[in-house]
């Protein structure tokens, strides 16, 4: 599998960690359950950890277009965990198509990614 999901938090913060290429059949999985977790918490915050990611096959692109413009407002902070120049890039590239606030972290800093996403004062229930 390529896609692995853990709630944190009592569901307001989302790990995602995908490996290998995101197919369509993963976003089957995915998007109902940010659906669930937005509307059980409102907006949410994700750790995107992109370990050994390789990219989306074309299937996979075109439900994360769709994904992305249908909760354009439903993220509040995305960390985006990864450890290739185009992942960084990627997080910058996002920007434009959400109101989430976004950071990029190297592989190596997953843990400051974390405690970024749940600092305190910055709107998270704890």
């Amino acid at each position: 599998m390529t896609l692995n999901l853990k709630e944190e938090l009592g569901g307001k913060v989302l790990r995602v960690h995908v490996s290998e290429e995101l197919r369509k059949e993963d976003y089957e999985l995915f998007v109902p359950e940010v659906k669930r977790l937005i509307a059980d918490h409102g907006k949410i915050r994700v750790l995107f950890d992109m370990q050994a990611f390789r990219g989306w096959n074309t299937g996979a692109l075109w439900e994360d277009i769709k994904f992305n413009l249908s909760h354009f407002n439903d993220i509040e902070r995305l960390a985006m965990v990864g450890e290739k120049k185009w992942q960084k890039w990627m997080a910058g590239f996002c920007k434009p198509f959400t109101t989430a606030e976004i950071r990029y972290f190297d592989q190596g800093e997953v843990d400051q990614a974390h405690a970024w996403l749940v600092k305190l004062g910055s709107g998270l229930d704890l």
